[in-house]
């Protein structure tokens, strides 16, 4: 098998859920080191709940390439359950699970591409490359809240975040606005079978209002879905109190903040209709952000995916990651496709093929950024 083969099956066999990846950090320290990065764990332990913080390596510019601006590389380190006991092995060219965990490609299918481009680097000195900041987070699957919890400062002018589906050559240049509303719907308890004219259901109001709500795709820019609801106490007492969970996301961050609007204004007028209380609350979890065709970023990759003779396709995306946290941070960072298939379910998947592909398509970014001028 080649580096970025061997790497990924040694790392996609150590298990990291969120708030556990202090086992697979500590095997990362080591890589890391041994390619020749100094290595510091940030203090967002305290902060997220973690084993273990966030791992921010730097490896040193060299030729050309020193005067060029800091270039950030970053992926996460935790994983979905299941991955426990998991083994990757290759079926038609493919690395797989054996059918009851996920494989774990998200996202160490992008760590590997950044170890085998390291790897790379110190084998070959005559190849010049900018200073690299590698940022490796926790907890990126329930909420980006390693990148969030940050401690360390950037030196980065600009990066790629390698997380997303798609064959290699795909960057995403596109991510929605995130916003979570809790509602708590407060109606009055009665006995169901004995006076429940008394009562006013929770449930029921709750149900009127999502049924005049929007859900779904709203348009070509947002979506809505209601995720949780609970309520009730039991079958024969008219429900008092129902939570109800809802997120939005979209490209535009007024047509978000436009739905969300819609939705608590429904759940308002229901509600009084109703005789039921109504309660709200709103946060927003990441915000978006956009490049356009001509940004750097994209004309970086672009140019890689050609020296590479591979297919560059740029994207939006309905989901968020570390991305939308770095743009917030006026870090510009754009996505890129790691060839992972069926992500967070037991038929995740990534090609052999799209591993080494990643290998290339990395390496010549890392080159051409060597070649900008700060």
């Amino acid at each position: 098998m080649s580096y970025v083969t061997e790497e990924f099956v040694a790392m996609a066999s150590i298990n990291s859920p969120p708030t556990q990846e202090g086992e697979f950090a500590g095997y990362l320290v080591e890589r890391l080191t041994q390619l020749g990065c100094s290595v510091v764990t940030d203090g967002s332990a305290a902060a997220t709940g973690s084993d273990v913080g966030n791992l921010i390596a730097r490896f040193p510019g060299r030729g050309r390439g020193i005067e060029a601006p800091v270039l950030l590389l970053s992926a996460h380190m935790d994983t979905v359950a299941p991955t426990e006991g998991m083994v990757p092995q290759i079926k038609d060219g493919r690395f797989v699970s054996n059918g009851e965990t996920v494989l774990g490609a998200d996202d160490k299918a992008g760590i590997a591409l950044i170890l085998a481009v390291l790897e790379r680097l110190q084998k070959d000195e005559t190849l010049p490359c900018p200073s690299l900041e590698i940022v490796l987070t926790v907890q990126e699957e329930v909420g980006l809240t390693g990148c969030r919890a940050l401690t360390e400062p950037l030196k980065a002018a600009y990066g790629y975040v390698l997380d997303c589906d798609g064959d290699v050559g795909t960057l995403v240049n596109q991510a929605p606005t995130h916003t979570i509303i809790e509602l708590v719907v407060q109606g009055r308890a009665a006995h169901a079978g004995i006076e429940p004219e008394k009562g006013v259901s929770a449930i029921v109001a709750a149900a009127e209002a999502i049924a005049q709500t929007r859900s779904g795709r709203i348009d070509l820019e947002t979506t809505s879905n209601f995720g949780m609801i609970h309520g009730g106490a039991a079958l024969n007492v008219v429900a008092e109190r129902v939570d109800v969970a809802v997120e939005v996301r979209s490209l535009n961050p007024e047509r978000m903040e436009e739905e969300a609007g819609h939705i608590i204004e429904v759940f308002s007028r229901v509600c009084e209709a109703k005789g039921a209380k109504l309660s709200v609350s709103q946060a927003v979890q990441y915000q978006a952000f956009h490049l356009d065709d001509n940004h750097p970023l994209v004309c970086l990759a672009r140019g890689a995916a050609e020296a590479a003779g591979l297919d560059f396709v740029v994207e939006a995306t309905g989901g968020g990651s570390d991305a939308n946290i770095y743009n917030e941070r006026g870090v510009p960072c754009a996505v890129l496709g790691i060839g992972m298939k069926e992500a967070h379910t037991v038929m995740e998947s990534v090609a052999v093929e799209q591993l080494e592909n990643g290998v290339g398509f990395l390496t010549e970014i890392v080159l051409g950024a060597a070649r900008i001028n700060p």
